[in-house]
């Protein structure tokens, strides 16, 4: 609180049985306090160690794709992404070309197009669908919807023709 001599604030902190800590050197003049430097480092490791342990490394999944991808396969893997992102996890979305696959990229990039609107919902793209190889990657960060996502997190997009379920109709008769 008060400013004294260098010589005076060491015999202060001797006569209390503490240490001398410098707190800030560029000050003018140096500010120290009078305090136990050992017990100073023992909380300072416990603050580390507390945020340490709160801190989460964040987890990536991933959802492959092709580009003769069934319907069923592209809802389910569809749901799938959209779970990740629910339990907020990041998503890499993945479409891999095969052997002459690499000539049609126009229809990979329209896939990667529909499926970057479906999970825009749920998550924002870091970018665009990029090309690296045979393969077109996005990656999706978990959105502000997160709450929402991890409910839909099992929901199927909706059809695209309108096709109702085959029904055996000899059971219908019955």
């Amino acid at each position: 609180m008060n400013i004294v001599s260098f010589a005076k604030a060491r015999e202060l902190a001797q006569q209390a049985g503490l240490d001398l800590v410098l707190v800030s050197d560029r000050a003018t003049p140096p500010v120290v306090r009078i305090m136990d430097y050992g017990k100073l480092l023992f909380e300072q490791k416990k603050n580390l160690k507390n945020q340490r342990k709160n801190n989460v490394a964040q987890k990536v999944k991933e959802v492959k794709f092709h580009i003769n991808i069934d319907k069923h396969d592209y809802e389910y893997k569809l749901a799938r992404g959209v779970e990740f992102l629910g339990k907020g996890c990041k998503l890499k979305v993945t479409l891999m070309l095969r052997g002459r696959e690499m000539a049609h990229q126009d229809l990979a990039f329209e896939l990667m197009d529909k499926v970057m609107a479906y999970l825009a919902e749920y998550g924002e793209a870091d970018g665009k669908p990029k090309l690296l190889g045979r393969n077109i990657t996005v990656f999706f960060a978990p959105g502000k919807k997160s709450g929402r996502a991890a409910e839909a997190g099992r929901h199927l997009p909706p059809r695209e023709d309108n096709e109702q379920p085959e029904t055996d109709e000899s059971d219908s008769e019955e």
